[in-house]
């Protein structure tokens, strides 16, 4: 995911756990970056899920095998 403009999100987290961070040498705020792209890339994911599903459920089933009939007319056509 690459993102042109940058911003600055501020987390308030409590001091021991900054100091757990900076003692493990944790890079903390590239971390942060790849969770939420990680969380945007899922979210999506979902939403368009969900929307399939709601079209599926428009559609509905489909009586017989059309692939198979789309197939056939297709030979037949040639």
């Amino acid at each position: 995911m690459v993102f042109t403009l940058s911003v600055v999100i501020s987390v308030r987290i409590p001091q021991e756990l900054k100091q757990a961070l900076d003692s493990l040498g944790i890079d903390y705020s590239s971390e942060i970056r790849r969770f939420l792209e990680s969380l945007v890339r899922r979210k999506l994911l979902e939403r368009a899920l969900r929307r399939a599903e709601e079209i599926r459920k428009k559609i509905g089933r489909i009586s017989g095998n059309l692939s198979a009939e789309i197939i056939r007319e297709d030979r037949d056509s040639r």
